[in-house]
């Protein structure tokens, strides 16, 4: 796959995504949503592609925001179609069935921050900054923001976050949780492939279950996501990599999954 705005490297079992507009501090505007979208479903697609990483071109940003040129001459309908689309890949990678790792390598501000919180696990170089600055612009989060950084951080540190636009540290984003792992910079990429490759060893369904079991348990009654659970489970029981991990698991031998 070739791209104006994203590289794509496979390493195995595994796919680097680098949003690859570095003169932009690699802006999501709607040409690179929109590749974004299509690379996506074409490594979602991919059976032997078991876990992605994202990150963003140069050593300055992850992804310093949408493309400032762009909303500035949005009509309302025009807006709400823009943030549609936003919304519409991130949730593209929230659910995408395979381990998705943010690897935060600078500014993760506005969209750039939605981005990575779209994605399953972040881990940021301990001189990345992030927030959601919408506010100093007159704008809200349109690509999930308001929704995703109170479920990771609790309502209160994100209102904060939210309504004083200030960026927050790479220390003091895995603080209050809303990274998994913060890594000297020269060190972010070795990390966040080296996790991406463990991830791709796991059993393919049984990651796929865990991420739609959590996604969808979070916004349900315990009684009902429960319930969700046990149908994963019973599901998960009769196919041929859960008969192959118990089978590997009794005969002390590695698992050869499948995905099936």
């Amino acid at each position: 796959m070739t791209f104006d705005n994203l590289l794509i490297e496979r390493a195995d079992a595994v796919a680097i995504l680098t949003i690859n507009r570095p003169k932009v501090l690699n802006a999501l505007n709607t040409a690179t949503l929109t590749e974004l979208q299509a690379a996506l479903q074409a490594l979602q697609a991919d059976d032997t592609v078991r876990a992605i990483v994202i990150t963003g071109a140069g050593e300055k940003a992850f992804v310093a925001g949408a493309d400032i040129n762009e909303l500035a001459t949005l009509t309302s309908s025009q807006g709400k179609e823009h943030a549609g689309l936003g919304q519409r890949v991130f949730d593209l990678i929230e659910t995408l069935g395979k381990p998705v790792i943010a690897a935060i390598n600078g500014f993760a501000l506005g969209g750039g921050c939605e981005l990575a919180m779209a994605c399953t696990l972040r881990i940021a170089a301990d001189t990345a900054r992030m927030g959601q600055p919408e506010i100093n612009l007159g704008f809200i989060p349109g690509y999930g923001g308001s929704q995703r950084l109170p479920r990771l951080v609790g309502r209160g540190r994100a209102l904060e976050i939210l309504l004083t636009g200030d960026m927050v540290s790479a220390p003091r984003a895995y603080e209050i949780g809303l990274v998994n792992k913060v890594v000297p910079a020269a060190e972010l990429m070795t990390t966040a492939r080296t996790f991406a490759a463990s991830l791709a060893t796991k059993a393919p369904l049984a990651a796929r279950y865990i991420i739609q079991a959590v996604n969808n348990g979070l916004d349900m009654p315990l009684s009902q996501a429960q319930y969700l659970e046990t149908a994963l489970f019973g599901a998960i029981a009769v196919t041929d990599d859960g008969r192959e991990g118990t089978s590997a698991f009794l005969a002390k031998r590695q698992a050869n999954w499948t995905g099936r």
